[in-house]
């Protein structure tokens, strides 16, 4: 394999997690690509608000996103935009495979996949994604000015988001399953003093109903009585939480019940070599700070793996200036 596809350090995935491993990565002279198949930054770029990463009292995904990428570039990471396929274990190295056909190589590999909106599964949902049913507040808010809009979940997520379209839409429902939302105190909150939000406790979603035109309504249902009812909304935003992508994962790793892969406290993966962070490992919670937190320790783990992969030269060979 040439050397312009041997690297000490491959990177799958550039959220904050592969960001940060990024970072870390080439401040320790590791020969580094990071390979994204989306908009660097990952899921923090669709927040409108981010207030508890920090250093940042108060900035938006995209903007914290955009100094992540900055930061990384001003160390010369290398950045590809491109899927990755397979991830191929090997005694010598592991293999990455992209979509066009090309195998890259490298002593250490970090999964940094993070996850994807998990879904109802109930009639509709899938019918009318992009025609009123969404899993973005912030790409798909603008949409909605003057609505009617019934957010599905209880938790952080779904509380920003309600209260971001809040400042765009005519209604806000929040549609939860308990009669407590879990999201963070101040949020609840924010939530329960917006007079354009109303809050459904103990409510359930069976269907979303629509026309020609897109979404016109959702069929409730009380978890408690079991009666139902029609509620008439023009769009539906669904926030109950993340599946990991976990994919390209090797088979060989160990995962848990949900799909999370289970790791040694520096991120390792139960092949050596293989490290998983962010929002693909198993833990008990999943902030932007942890994320990045979790790439710096992977890529520090990686730069002692490679160390010990590739042992120390048999010279050091001075620079021509300095012997002269």
């Amino acid at each position: 394999m040439s050397n312009d596809q041997t690297y000490d350090l491959i990177i799958v995935g550039g959220g904050p997690g592969g960001l940060s491993a990024g970072i870390y990565a080439m401040r320790a002279a590791l020969k580094t690509v990071l390979i994204e198949k989306g908009i660097a930054g990952g899921q923090v770029t669709m927040s409108d608000e981010v207030e508890n990463y920090p250093g940042f009292e108060h900035t938006s995904g995209a903007e914290l996103s955009m100094q992540f990428v900055q930061h990384a570039e001003s160390y010369g990471l290398e950045m590809r935009n491109q899927e990755v396929t397979e991830i191929e274990p090997g005694l010598d190295g592991h293999k990455v495979h992209l979509d066009d056909g090309q195998v890259l190589q490298a002593h250490a590999v970090i999964i940094a996949s993070g996850g994807s909106p998990r879904k109802l599964g109930i009639p509709g949902e899938d019918d009318y994604y992009g025609k009123g049913v969404s899993y973005c507040a912030v790409c798909d808010g603008f949409f909605f000015r003057d609505k009617t809009v019934i957010v599905v979940g209880g938790g952080d997520t779904a509380a920003e988001e309600a209260l971001y379209l809040a400042k765009l839409a005519r209604k806000v429902y929040i549609a939860h399953r308990r009669d407590e939302l879990r999201a963070s105190k101040i949020l609840q909150k924010r939530v329960l003093d917006d007079c354009k939000i109303e809050v459904l406790w103990n409510t359930v979603l069976t269907e979303i109903l629509a026309d020609d035109t897109g979404v016109v309504g959702v069929q409730l249902k009380d978890t408690l009585s079991a009666e139902e009812r029609k509620l008439d909304v023009d769009g539906v935003f669904v926030f109950i939480g993340f599946e990991p992508n976990n994919q390209i994962v090797p088979a060989g790793i160990r995962k848990n019940a949900d799909g999370y892969v289970m790791t040694t406290e520096n991120c390792e993966t139960a092949i050596s070599g293989i490290y998983a962070i962010g929002d693909l490992r198993e833990k008990t919670f999943r902030q932007i700070v942890i994320s990045a937190a979790d790439g710096a320790v992977a890529a520090l783990a990686s730069a002692h793996h490679v160390e010990m992969r590739k042992g120390s030269p048999d010279f050091c060979e001075a620079p021509a200036d300095l012997l002269a």
